[in-house]
């Protein structure tokens, strides 16, 4: 009868063995969760960050730009050189 036992102890674990079992893999899913989780707000975070550079930078640009127009359109025209003629001999 002792075999009998052993092999339906193999076959379905004791219940505090299976509650371990089952607390030990929920709280590593717990765990790889929180760390999907943490990723997440890092990498949103990382995109935040990104997209204020780009838009700081995209502001200067066109801030550059239209004090370039103004410049170029208040500049006065060049003066060009008188062309040269040819004395024919």
């Amino acid at each position: 009868m002792t075999d009998s036992k052993t092999r339906a102890d193999d076959i379905m674990p004791p219940p505090a063995r299976r509650d371990a079992a089952r607390k030990k893999a929920q709280d590593h899913f717990a765990a790889s969760e929180r760390r999907d989780t943490e990723v997440r707000k890092e990498i949103e975070r990382q995109h935040t960050a990104a997209m204020a550079q780009m838009t700081k930078l995209r502001a200067l640009r066109l801030e550059k730009e239209e004090a370039e127009r103004v410049a170029a359109a208040n500049a006065p025209a060049p003066v060009r050189p008188a062309k040269r003629r040819r004395i024919k001999v």
